[in-house]
Order: structure tokens, then C-alpha cells, then sequence
């Protein structure tokens, strides 16, 4: 059996929307979203599974201890040095992986990170990247993407270095059907597997990458004009999956 740990990284400090993860969204927390979805995935995989919660806020942990989810646990503390807006992410997942291994006496085969920001997923999107990912024994993660509406290959410049604006990627292409698909990262989920921390990698991107692409709306909240428009999509059946399932 595969030993599969959850991570829910939660900084206290967010600039953006100061208390972001714990800000109300339909009536509940946004990070209640995240741990719901880890548990009910935690319930029904045939997984050895462990959920974490990572942050540096003692009010983050309490409101998610309120919640009594079974599988969730709360006795980790987020360093300072790896709480602060100018600290990678995975640098974070790595340090309460070797907590829990350690701890547990437990060896992770696969990381499974859930971004508390970009809250619209199913079990069934994870069931389904996860069964991308176990068919490929070359790959080193996986992270769930969206179809991109701007293509680098026909409307989207950068400037060269004559100082002159020209396409982020070259291509003959005239309409953008013609060109090659692109995604963008909606910032969902992240699948790491043993050997990606084993090579001390510090980016998602790398060069044995996995996408799940995403088959319905799926977004992340950097602004609180984002909270609004994605409570008004809950509150008003809006959204065009079953949110939850």
C-alpha cells in the first residue's frame, strides 16, 4: 500500500487578503473547503493516507481543530524563517514531510499538496491525477492546470532585446486555434512524488512534469474581488461541477 501524506500549507501573514485562509467564503472558512475534500479523499482511497496541516498562526490551527476531521493532524509549527512571502513553497512541504516521517517512523511515496487559495476540486479530480501519475514511473509530479485564454504563441509579447515587443514563443500560427495548446496553473493541487524531494528540487516545474487538466472552473483567489465572484458562483449554484464531491 502507497503511504500518501496531505499537506495544507497556511500562512498567517497574507498581504494580498490579509486572513485569507481563514476568511469566510458561503459561510464557512476557505480552508474548510481543502480539508474537506482531504479527508473525504483520505476516507474512500485505498491509500495509507495522513493529512498535515502546516502554518505559523496558533488562530489558523484553531479554527482548523474546531472542525474535529478525523485524519487531520495539527501538531506541527511552521518555522518562522519558512513562513514568510519570500520562501518557496516546497521548502515548506519538505520540512513537515521529514516532521511526519520522523514522527511516525513513515516513508511517503507520493505528497499530495492542496493549495488552500484555489479551492475548486473534487475526489474525483484527485483520484483521476493520481491515477496519471502511478502509470508513470518517470515522472517526478504532477499539478492540475486549466485551459489558458492567452496563448504566447499568438497574443502575448515580452519585450526583446532591442527594446521592441514581440510573441513570448515564435511561431507562423494566425489564429490562435492554429497554435499549440498552452495551460495555465490554476494552483489547485500538486502531486510530488519520493524521488522528486530525494533530488532536492525547489520548483514544480521540472523536466519529468505531469498536468491534470482540470474539467471544469477551476481558479485561485488573489484578490478579494476573487472572493466575491466565487461566493457568488457557490451561493447561486453557479459553477458548472458539483462543488464538494
Amino acid at each position: 500500500m502507497k503511504n500518501i501524506l496531505i499537506t495544507l500549507c497556511a500562512r498567517g501573514g497574507s498581504k494580498g487578503v490579509p486572513g485569507k485562509n481563514v476568511k469566510k467564503l458561503n459561510g464557512k472558512p476557505l480552508i474548510y473547503y481543502s480539508l474537506l475534500i482531504a479527508e473525504k479523499f483520505a476516507s474512500r482511497s485505498e491509500f495509507n493516507t495522513i493529512i498535515i496541516l502546516s502554518t505559523d498562526s496558533s488562530s489558523i490551527k484553531q479554527t482548523v481543530g474546531e472542525f474535529n476531521f478525523q485524519h487531520v493532524l495539527c501538531d506541527y509549527d511552521r518555522p518562522s524563517y519558512l513562513a514568510t512571502d519570500c520562501i518557496g513553497k516546497i521548502g515548506a512541504i519538505k520540512d513537515v514531510k521529514e516532521f511526519v516521517e520522523k514522527k511516525d517512523k513513515i516513508e511517503f511515496d507520493y505528497i499530495l499538496d492542496l493549495d488552500i487559495t484555489s479551492p475548486l476540486r473534487t475526489v474525483s479530480d484527485l483520484d483521476a491525477a493520481f491515477a496519471m501519475i502511478l502509470k508513470d514511473d518517470n515522472a517526478l509530479n504532477l499539478f492540475s492546470v486549466s485551459k489558458a485564454n492567452r496563448n504566447p504563441y499568438f497574443n502575448m509579447v515580452e519585450i526583446g532585446n532591442n527594446g521592441y515587443y514581440c510573441l513570448c514563443k515564435n511561431g507562423a500560427f494566425l489564429t490562435r486555434q492554429s497554435a499549440p495548446d498552452v495551460f495555465d496553473m490554476n494552483a489547485s493541487f500538486y502531486i510530488y512524488t519520493k524521488k522528486f524531494f530525494q533530488l532536492n528540487l525547489t520548483k514544480a516545474i521540472t523536466t519529468n512534469s505531469l498536468v491534470y487538466l482540470v474539467p471544469h472552473l477551476c481558479f485561485d483567489l488573489d484578490h478579494p474581488i476573487d472572493f466575491e465572484f466565487m461566493e457568488f458562483l457557490i451561493k447561486y449554484n453557479k459553477l458548472d461541477f458539483n462543488f464538494l464531491k
